[in-house]
């Protein structure tokens, strides 16, 4: 079976001479439909980087990135845009949603984009509210919503349609432990799905949620632990 994600031998360099810096290295990751990965680390080690390299946010400086199968560097620019609005959704730190949209509105605008009619996108971005209990609040504005419900809309753009992988940049980071377990327990959701899931996160207990933890440290990974495991061993494992 093809796996949702798969990242063989990537390395990411920047800058050049004494200023460069390499912020991955040879690293290797595989993650199947219906499996939640946590990725954990200290700051700097390469947890954002590997993320955006997996959404096709930027390239990788060597190595493969596939998505469902699809080598993006076989691929033109115009398609791997088209893989990701049809295929990646991303949850940013900061959520990202357009100030000047209402809440279904920001989870319809990558359906629309794609060429789904507007009705058509607007029940499917009403279900997606909906699965996460949010649908009554889908005429407001970003500025009207919590930290939590802004959290929850910004899933539902990411899960809406077919998509098959999630990838998550600290989403709990501007949430308190209430609503970060909450998000957790909604980005768990999507897996049993059938969604792929990558989340970044420095919250061991937030980590615990995941089938399996990935540790990385200067740009490499250097350990793996299956889930769940508890918040005391996956620090302890995050320290050898």
């Amino acid at each position: 079976m093809t796996s949702a994600l798969e990242l063989r031998h990537v390395s990411k360099v920047y800058g050049s001479g004494p200023t460069e810096v390499h912020a991955l290295n040879e690293v290797d990751l595989s993650v199947e439909r219906g499996e939640l990965v946590a990725v954990m680390g200290p700051s700097g080690s390469g947890k954002s980087t590997l993320l955006t390299i997996a959404g096709s946010l930027e390239e990788p400086s060597s190595g493969e990135v596939l998505v469902e199968g699809t080598g993006l560097a076989d691929i033109s620019r115009s398609d791997r845009a088209k893989l990701r609005r049809r295929s990646i959704g991303y949850v940013f730190q900061d959520f990202n949603l357009l100030p000047g949209l209402t809440a279904l509105e920001n989870v319809t605008l990558p359906l629309e984009l794609d060429g789904t009619r507007a009705r058509a996108a607007q029940e499917t971005g009403l279900n997606a509210l909906g699965e996460l209990d949010i649908a009554e609040r889908a005429d407001r504005f970003p500025d009207e919503l919590s930290g939590g419900e802004r959290q929850r809309v910004a899933i539902a753009r990411a899960i809406v349609g077919k998509r098959g992988l999630l990838l998550a940049d600290e989403p709990t980071g501007a949430l308190d432990s209430l609503n970060g377990e909450a998000v957790m327990r909604l980005l768990r959701a999507a897996t049993r799905r059938g969604v792929a899931g990558v989340v970044v996160t420095h919250e061991a207990y937030l980590a615990s949620w995941a089938d399996r933890v990935v540790f990385l440290r200067d740009g490499y990974v250097v350990d793996q632990t299956v889930a769940p495991a508890g918040p005391e061993s996956l620090l302890a494992a995050g320290d050898r």
